[in-house]
């Protein structure tokens, strides 16, 4: 029995194993498409070490948040591809490593891997070999991070951007619907803007040193004057602080004030001093190598 680049698509739909796997498993079974699942599922360890190396610079950025609303965390798990991180295995993975890091606090990554989630006997580390096996391609948990308060997240585009924020506030304040709704604006505007730092003071008296030089030399080099150069750098300094600094952006559903402006109002509308105390933003396979390929393409190549 024949099969064609569709067939290896349907089963990798079916399966989320990897393109190579899902064609060898169609030769094995001469197309046919239960026998290639059942193929698959038998599938031995030895494939795990030959994905190790590959390029994973896809996957997802996930957040979870505890049933008491007291725990967040935002965590980033990569695939090879873009289409494994859509598969339901792969989504089912990175949720039991985010509610192992709410309920067991590891320190880093190499501590989640040796930990046995609730309602399991195998360690995340068995577990992540276990879902490359069965899925075909490298996964590897990258980051994450956890924060213990009035937490709120907000993920963009499908797991491209996750953001956490932690805020200072009463738990009657918090538990407030439109607290809620003030939080994920804040949250939505660190997904949008991607502030480096907090405030004016979170920003590192090096980074401000460096900036001051290289705006001086831009302002000597179009010809201003000492005097003059020195004034056009601290307002050039103002504007940097708007752009780096969340509290001093421009809040993206007014930009008339600033995010500064709009807790404060919102802090005098529920009567309690609201405070940002810190946040996170992940923003999947930044800084990663990416694989460079076209899927339809490379089917086509594989089944010729």
């Amino acid at each position: 029995m024949s099969f064609t680049a569709k067939d290896v698509q349907a089963l990798r739909e079916k399966t989320g194993c990897g393109m190579m796997d899902c064609k060898k498993a169609l030769v094995e079974s001469q197309g046919d498409m239960e026998k290639a699942i059942e193929f698959l599922r038998e599938k031995g360890l030895a494939a795990a070490s030959k994905k190790a190396g590959r390029i994973a610079a896809e996957g997802i950025v996930f957040t979870l948040v505890s049933d008491d609303s007291k725990v967040g965390v935002v965590i980033e798990v990569n695939s090879e591809t873009d289409f494994v991180a859509k598969n339901e295995e792969f989504i089912k993975f990175v949720n039991i490593c985010a509610q192992t890091v709410i309920n067991k606090n590891p320190a880093d990554v190499e501590e989640l891997l040796e930990i046995v989630p609730e309602n399991n006997n195998q360690k995340i580390a068995d577990l992540l070999r276990d879902k490359i096996l069965t899925i075909g391609e490298n996964i590897k948990i990258r980051r994450f991070s956890r924060y213990e308060g009035q937490v709120c997240t907000y993920t963009h585009g499908g797991g491209r951007i996750g953001v956490m924020v932690n805020f200072d506030t009463s738990d009657n304040v918090a538990s407030l619907t439109e607290f809620k709704d003030m939080a994920k604006d804040v949250a939505m505007q660190i997904a949008a803007s991607n502030p480096l730092f907090l405030d004016k003071e979170s920003v590192p008296s090096e980074t401000i040193e460096k900036e001051k030089e290289i705006l001086t030399a831009q302002a000597i080099n179009e010809g201003k004057p000492a005097n003059i150069a020195e004034k056009m750098v601290l307002g050039r300094i103002s504007k940097y602080y708007k752009e780096v600094c969340l509290l001093e952006q421009p809040f993206i559903k007014n930009g008339d004030i600033s995010v500064l402006d709009y807790i404060k109002e919102k802090s005098k509308e529920f009567g309690d001093d609201i405070k940002v105390k810190s946040f996170v933003r992940f923003e999947k396979g930044e800084g990663l190598e990416k694989r460079e390929d076209n899927f339809a393409d490379e089917v086509a190549n594989m089944i010729k």
